[in-house]
């Protein structure tokens, strides 16, 4: 009798400790239901937008110089914007000379402003030393520099770089020659180049 008393008990036992196994599966198996998992991915991608979507601010972009008016220089009167002013003002605007033009290089700043490897050429005529591969200050003139000089493949240099000047920069005027007077732009030619910078300015 004590023998299936003592059977009895530990089936009671054995019972009694399988059912909590029991529970535990049950309640994973009701968390792991297509409906949970929906909400808990659910929660997971919400925190992801609201923790992600919290990125500090970009710092605004500093002001461009408006475009210039169109006109026409003297050596002289180009040598007036070397971009020595204050930056993002008309007296830091930096004009460069290529080949007879004058372009508003205002933007390559860290290229042809004063602490740039190319700021010999600011406010100056700058093909020979294109055209030369130089940026020693024999390679810039004070008065007007009609290259005469210069052989054809110096030339050929020249030209490449007005073309890359014409593709990226503002063209605002020629540079005289001495006793050449100057050009009387239109308004409609300023709406047009003011209409070719934007273009620029996206591109870059």
């Amino acid at each position: 009798m004590r023998r299936y008393h003592f059977l009895w008990k530990m089936a009671d036992g054995a019972e009694s400790e399988a059912a909590p196994e029991s529970g535990e599966g049950g309640l994973l198996a009701e968390l792991l239901s297509p409906i949970n998992l929906f909400l808990i991915f659910l929660c997971l991608y919400l925190l992801y937008k609201i923790v992600g979507g919290r990125r500090p601010a970009s710092a605004p972009s500093k002001p461009r110089l408006p475009p210039m008016k169109k006109r026409d220089f003297s050596p002289q009167e180009l040598q007036k914007f070397d971009g020595r002013g204050e930056p993002e003002t008309e007296a830091g605007r930096i004009l460069i000379a290529v080949n007879g033009k004058v372009f508003d290089v205002s933007r390559g700043r860290a290229f042809y402003g004063p602490e740039g490897p190319y700021g010999i050429f600011a406010g100056r005529d700058a093909s020979r030393g294109l055209g030369t591969f130089s940026v020693d200050k024999e390679a810039i003139r004070d008065e007007y520099d009609d290259l005469s000089d210069l052989n054809a493949m110096q030339w050929e240099s020249i030209r490449e770089w007005e073309q890359q000047f014409q593709e990226k920069y503002d063209y605002v005027g020629r540079l005289l020659k001495p006793g050449e007077e100057a050009h009387d732009y239109t308004d409609e030619e300023d709406v047009k180049e003011a209409e070719q910078s934007k273009q620029r300015t996206k591109d870059d």
